[in-house]
């Protein structure tokens, strides 16, 4: 028996805005602020040890002059003079003045104790190097700063001078500072930490409720709400999902609407052709055939419209919807819609007023879809029209447009429903027969011809339903 490894399969760590936002923003800052307090430190440092050697050198340079001038007097005695300057120095309480012979020790010094033999110097060696003779260097536990000059022009016995003062005082100064800046970027960092939690919240807390409520979206629950207090980007983004959230619950009771509506409408015929065809089997008498048979058409032309709406309607949704365009007269079309319906029309004790013009420009488009737009608005007004209505039917020129009109006097639309009457699955009336998308289709059909489909309309007073098409010549393509 083998034994087979495992592959296991690592969860990728999942990120977080906070993580993210500590990773960079406060990282980075964080380490702009350890940058700025390093060359702050730096330059306080460098001020404080430039001026301290500034004021070395300008004592030590004090005392040069002086040697100096009497090195080059023949009455007095270079030894002694040196010796008396160095124990006077007049500044002995803050630094130390020191004579160094042509042997490289210390023989005079202004606080009378003389270092031990074989005590670094690196001043005095980088002086009689020809260098800057400055050094800040550990003398036991204290810092110290030295500062040596070369005099062996001036005497034969000895080589250098020395100042060397004590930086404690500095060094407190300094600590002083890097304690101060220090407890600044500290508190620089915890209100940028304070400020970037409670902003990193402001934006968490409405993502995770946003989160939460786009997850019951998903399963079909439109009932919940993001409830939004500001009036921010985050603020609009849940608006906006709140008015998503209105519409697609809006869509889906039309779309439930829709299949309610379009089951009854396919149940209607279905047993209509069932209720006839038993009758049939059962029935010798020529009439009642005659009579089954004329019903099992009509139903089977129902059904077949309603099958071919929907496909229409379909091929929309998916794009795969297109015309077949052609010169074409707009007058045959409307005209054979209004024969097509006359009939029907005088069944439901509805009359229907054609007034024909004499002449009409061509339009070019797809005669079978514009003559589909024509039927299905009549058949609407014949359908939401009450028997001993009058539908009116009239076409005509207006600029460079062709304007068909179509008027009845039946139930008419509700101001509240009237701008949704064109949207697909909607229904202002589910007393009345139809799938609700038949205005889709006919609008968008018009619409792809580079026209209009307008309705206007009042409760229990009627409908106006205005068909724009462009004149052949005045399309814009």
């Amino acid at each position: 028996m083998t034994n087979k490894r495992r592959k296991r399969k690592t969860t990728p760590v999942r990120g977080t805005i906070t993580r993210r936002w500590v990773m960079n923003n406060l990282g980075l800052i964080t380490l702009v602020l350890l940058v700025l307090e390093f060359a702050f430190i730096y330059s306080i440092q460098s001020y404080y040890y430039g001026a301290s050697k500034q004021y070395l050198t300008t004592k030590i340079s004090s005392v040069t002059g002086v040697l100096s001038r009497y090195s080059q007097d023949a009455d007095m005695n270079f030894s002694t003079e040196m010796r008396s300057t160095i124990e006077n120095f007049s500044d002995k309480d803050k630094m130390e003045l020191m004579a160094i012979n042509a042997r490289g020790r210390v023989v005079l010094t202004s606080s009378g104790f003389t270092p031990a033999d074989g005590a670094a110097m690196p001043d005095y060696e980088y002086a009689m190097e020809g260098d800057d003779g400055y050094w800040i260097g550990k003398l036991g536990d204290e810092t110290i700063m030295a500062v040596s000059v070369d005099i062996s022009d001036l005497s034969t016995e000895y080589n250098a001078i020395r100042v060397v003062t004590s930086l404690e005082q500095v060094q407190a100064t300094l600590r002083t500072y890097v304690i101060g800046i220090t407890a600044i970027c500290m508190g620089v960092l915890l209100l940028l930490v304070v400020t970037g939690v409670y902003f990193i919240r402001s934006i968490v807390r409405p993502i995770k409720q946003i989160n939460a409520t786009t997850k019951k979206f998903a399963k079909g629950d439109f009932s919940v709400r993001i409830d939004s207090g500001s009036n921010d980007e985050i603020g609009d983004l849940c608006v906006s999902i709140n008015q998503m959230a209105d519409e697609l619950s809006n869509t889906e009771n039309m779309k439930n609407e829709f299949i309610s509506s379009v089951s009854h409408e396919l149940r209607t015929p279905l047993t209509a052709i069932k209720g006839w065809a038993e009758t049939m089997c059962m029935e010798a008498d020529p009439d009642t055939v005659q009579r089954g048979v004329h019903v099992i058409v009509n139903e089977t032309e129902r059904l077949s419209e309603m099958v071919e709406e929907l496909l229409d309607f379909s091929r929309m949704q998916s794009g795969r919807f297109s015309l077949q365009c052609a010169t074409m007269d707009v007058l045959a079309e409307l005209g054979d819609a209004v024969l097509i319906y006359t009939e029907k029309a005088k069944r439901e004790n509805i009359r229907i007023i054609y007034q024909e013009p004499e002449m009409l420009p061509f339009v070019y488009g797809d005669k079978n879809r514009i003559r589909q737009v024509f039927i299905n608005v009549i058949d609407n007004a014949i359908k939401y029209s009450n028997p001993g209505s009058t539908i009116t039917v009239s076409a005509e020129e207006v600029g460079n447009m062709i304007q068909v009109t179509i008027t009845d006097n039946g139930v008419g639309i509700s101001a509240a429903d009237l701008p949704r009457v064109k949207t697909k699955f909607f229904k202002a009336n589910h007393t009345r027969r139809g799938s609700g998308i038949g205005l889709a289709v006919a609008d968008e059909i018009i619409t792809m011809h580079g026209g209009r489909l307008d309705i206007t309309s009042e409760l229990n007073v009627g409908t106006n339903v205005t068909i724009t098409l462009p004149i052949e010549n005045h399309r814009k393509n």
